[in-house]
């Protein structure tokens, strides 16, 4: 039986254990490509596959025009929550591996892509390092990460403590569509309500 995935949290599945130092973190997800509905589903499928980390919940899936070049088609995004004892540099390389595995080409800036992963947030955690920034560096100026992300935890704060749904409407002139519903199985996969 299928429950909302955004109401109910749940437990690791049997045989995967978390160590002591687990965060909760947020992947923003995205695809214009090769069936995006499908590659959205399979890359929250494969977050919950990763090695030290559970699926804890996901947002619903919205439409949204591409940011940046516009000859391209528009953009499927969702956001999941997980729970991982992996550190952020070792995630953003298992994140980076999905992406390839999913048949990512980087062609051109803010260009089309299977499958986007985005580090959102990490815990409580701001990180500055060479290959990735958390907060995310763009996540409050789209609409398409911050819905997405509220419908998951809507008193979700940036590390400064600021409430994103304080930063929301700032969004609200950017147009997206809510695309489908997903549902969380007892086994921790999603799929379509």
């Amino acid at each position: 039986m299928f429950a909302t995935a955004n109401a109910h949290h749940r437990a690791a599945p049997a045989g995967k254990s978390l160590t002591m130092q687990s965060h909760n973190v947020y992947i923003g997800l995205g695809s214009n490509l090769d069936n995006p509905t499908q590659q959205v589903i399979d890359g929250i499928n494969a977050l919950a596959a990763l090695r030290e980390t559970q699926l804890l919940a996901t947002s619903s899936l919205y439409a949204s025009a591409p940011i940046g070049p516009q000859d391209q088609p528009p953009f499927i995004n969702a956001v999941a929550l997980i729970k991982t004892a992996l550190t952020p540099i070792a995630l953003l390389d298992a994140l980076q591996a999905l992406e390839q595995d999913a048949g990512r080409v980087r062609k051109r800036h803010w260009g089309e892509r299977t499958l986007d992963l985005d580090i959102l947030l990490f815990g409580e955690q701001t990180i500055e390092h060479p290959r990735l920034k958390v907060p995310h560096p763009f996540m409050c100026e789209r609409r398409f990460v911050l819905e997405p992300l509220l419908e998951v935890s809507p008193h979700a704060h940036l590390p400064n403590g600021t409430a994103l749904s304080q930063v929301l409407p700032e969004t609200l002139t950017q147009e997206i569509w809510h695309h489908c519903t997903l549902a969380l199985d007892s086994l921790g996969s999603v799929a379509p309500q």
